[in-house]
């Protein structure tokens, strides 16, 4: 079928397979023209890695560190007149360049808050890792979460604390400017965005790979977070996000003390503002990026996630000194860029500005409208869109 981009809101309906492997691709080759990580892990389990930051780790750790993977995703499989999702794509055309590389790569299709999908991975470790994991990459990013009695769902939000919030957005389908305001969460909105989006299934899988002894000698483990600028505060760090990001910081501290006894450590990274499929859905935050994404391109300092990725593992936490360089509160920070004063300064001066009329012109919309479309395999203008594709992968 031909495949065009359908988007609804912020959602991408349809996915280009050949256009997802070219992302990927370009990814690799990337990656292969660095040089190699220096005491990388070579067992890896990322969950979450089909996108973002935990394909782009899949992609760093095994072309410049020769590591072996395990993938856990949730995606939507190609049907009949349907498209699968974008990660269903992207974790075929890994599958097929990693092994192509003589590297193992095995990809667990299902939801990871399951202890189905807890089996499998144990097995998968046992089966291809000889019972032993030395990494494991925490990327989820999911609105709901079934409950452990079994007694319904959480279901996260995206909303601020104590007061209303104005946030301007783009409607990335009709390119339109839209202001939203944003009424306080309440407490068990508050608690059921902590559940899903903080530490505690963090720390369960750990657990899990613990009590079944899966966890090698100086194992470490990484999770996710962003703090950001003063400007996304009131609807980022003081609101559902930020509290849920607090807890995720303070597992990585309850997990570091339960690593000591495998000479392991946990971190939680605090990674730069970036187009992902999860951070188009905060309101607030796309004017942002395209601010941000003006000043730093620029600036010459524009990271994509891989980029983040590979200076993460590259030049933080897999060193030749192997001392990983942290801040005050045990945070690795990759957001150092952004946040420098002149970078930050130049970035309110666009916010200040920018309204309904001006957006595309002030900021970069187009980047960040091309980043999102190429995360779901368009706007690559080597591919000809026009022609049939497979889309049974």
């Amino acid at each position: 079928m031909i495949v065009e981009p359908v988007i609804k809101g912020v959602v991408a309906k349809t996915a280009h397979p050949i256009g997802c492997e070219k992302s990927v691709v370009d990814q690799i080759n990337y990656i292969k023209s660095q040089p190699a990580i220096q005491n990388a892990p070579k067992r890896v389990l990322i969950l979450g890695a089909s996108s973002g930051f935990g394909l782009s780790s899949r992609i760093a750790l095994t072309f410049a560190g020769n590591a072996d993977t395990i993938g856990v995703s949730f995606e939507r499989c190609p049907s009949e007149g349907k498209t699968g999702s974008a990660g269903w794509y992207n974790n075929a055309a890994f599958k097929k360049h990693a092994e192509e590389n003589g590297r193992i790569a095995v990809n667990i299709q299902g939801d990871a808050f399951s202890d189905d999908i807890r089996d499998q991975v144990v097995e998968a470790i046992e089966t291809y890792f000889e019972g032993e994991v030395d990494l494991v990459v925490y990327s989820l990013a999911s609105g709901v979460r079934p409950k452990p009695d079994g007694e319904g769902m959480w279901r996260s939000c995206i909303k601020p604390i104590n007061a209303s919030y104005k946030a301007n957005t783009i409607c990335l389908e009709n390119n339109e400017w839209q202001s939203h305001t944003l009424q306080p969460a309440s407490n068990d909105e508050i608690e059921s965005t902590v559940k899903i989006m903080g530490g505690q299934d963090w720390e369960s899988w750990i657990d899990t790979l613990i009590n079944s002894e899966s966890i090698a000698e100086g194992f470490n483990t990484v999770a996710f977070s962003y703090i950001g600028p003063e400007s996304t505060h009131p609807i980022y760090l003081d609101g559902t996000l930020g509290r849920a990001k607090i807890d995720l910081h303070q597992t990585s501290h309850s997990l570091n003390l339960k690593l000591a006894n495998f000479s392991g450590n946990a971190y939680t990274t605090v990674c730069k503002a970036l187009v992902t499929k999860a951070s188009v859905f905060i309101p607030g935050l796309t004017p942002y990026l395209m601010a941000l994404y003006k000043v730093m391109k620029e600036e010459g300092s524009h990271e994509t996630c891989m980029e983040q990725m590979y200076r993460l593992y590259a030049n933080k936490l897999y060193t030749e000194n192997q001392k990983v360089p942290v801040d005050g509160e045990r945070l690795i920070r990759i957001d150092d860029w952004e946040m420098q004063s002149k970078i930050q300064a130049q970035v309110n001066e666009i916010l200040s500005k920018m309204d309904q009329n001006n957006f595309a012109d002030l900021a970069d919309y187009q980047g960040v409208k091309d980043e999102f479309l190429k995360i779901n395999g368009f706007a690559h203008p080597e591919i000809d869109y026009s022609k049939d594709v497979d889309i049974d992968i």
